[in-house]
């Protein structure tokens, strides 16, 4: 075996150990694509993660120049098509690969720097944190489903972001107690927290359900080997969110709801059922 081609593989096993050491619901999504596309969304997973960790976790250390660094390394490893991060030569292979636009990743990284000055928000800023942190995340995975095609890219562009807007709100409202108690952060425009109450909560459930209603449409017209992995991970956080919805305001602030390990289970067995016979 050549030497780069062990190395790819190295690379590619950290990015799918983040995937699974983060996120059971997001690997179980994985797992029930193609094969093809396992790799890929796991390097866009281990990307978009890393990125993450700095603003959220590395608390003690300088994040700005940590995140700065990060972009740095991100643009030298897609522009020499290798790094010594494992995670970032993952990623500068499937943004090589499948031409995925600077534009949708330098739009990640400004978001993500939006978390180390940004505590509250305004309509505006609120909908330019969505679109960098979930909707172009999106539409990254969605340039690899596509594999070229750019006329279905244009074609299913609007519903993928508009998923990728309804799992970060219904993260914004799971982590709600949490986002302000720990991080000083509350996402949803013109929120006061002292004031939270049950016509709040409804607005912004009935934004997230319009949402989920658009990105259904295009997960129908997915093509076959990516549309079982994205309904899974859609068919998991339309039952967080039911389960959000069941609940008081006053529990929002209280508990980080869950979905169990076991109830993921079931839900990707109906799932798989569903699909199999053209009920999506």
């Amino acid at each position: 075996m050549n030497t780069i081609g062990l190395y790819d593989k190295v690379c590619l096993k950290a990015s799918r150990h983040t995937t699974y050491s983060y996120s059971t619901s997001f690997s179980l999504g994985i797992r029930s694509l193609d094969k093809r596309f396992h790799s890929p969304i796991h390097a866009i997973y281990g990307f978009v993660r890393f990125a993450d960790e700095i603003v959220d976790t590395f608390h003690g250390f300088d994040k700005n120049d940590l995140l700065k660094r990060f972009r740095e390394d991100t643009y030298r490893a897609i522009n020499e098509g290798i790094s010594l991060n494992p995670i970032l030569h993952s990623f500068q292979r499937v943004v090589n690969e499948y031409r995925i636009e600077r534009e949708l990743y330098d739009t990640f990284l400004d978001s993500m720097a939006m978390d180390l000055t940004d505590t509250a928000h305004d309509q505006r800023s609120y909908e330019t944190y969505i679109l960098g942190s979930a909707e172009v995340v999106g539409l990254m995975c969605l340039r690899v489903f596509c594999e070229g095609d750019d006329a279905m890219y244009q074609e299913l562009k609007p519903a993928a972001m508009k998923l990728g807007a309804a799992f970060q709100k219904v993260n914004f409202l799971r982590d709600l107690k949490d986002d302000h108690q720990n991080l000083g952060r509350t996402y949803f425009p013109g929120i006061d927290l002292s004031q939270w109450g049950e016509e709040t909560k409804r607005a912004i459930e009935a934004d997230i359900q319009a949402d989920f209603d658009a990105a259904l449409i295009g997960i129908r017209e997915l093509p076959k080997g990516a549309r079982f992995g994205v309904y899974m991970a859609y068919i998991y956080y339309v039952n967080l969110f039911r389960k959000i919805k069941a609940l008081p305001a006053s529990r929002i602030m209280q508990e980080r709801v869950r979905v169990r390990n076991r109830r993921k289970i079931a839900l990707l067995t109906t799932s798989y059922l569903r699909h199999s016979f053209g009920m999506l």
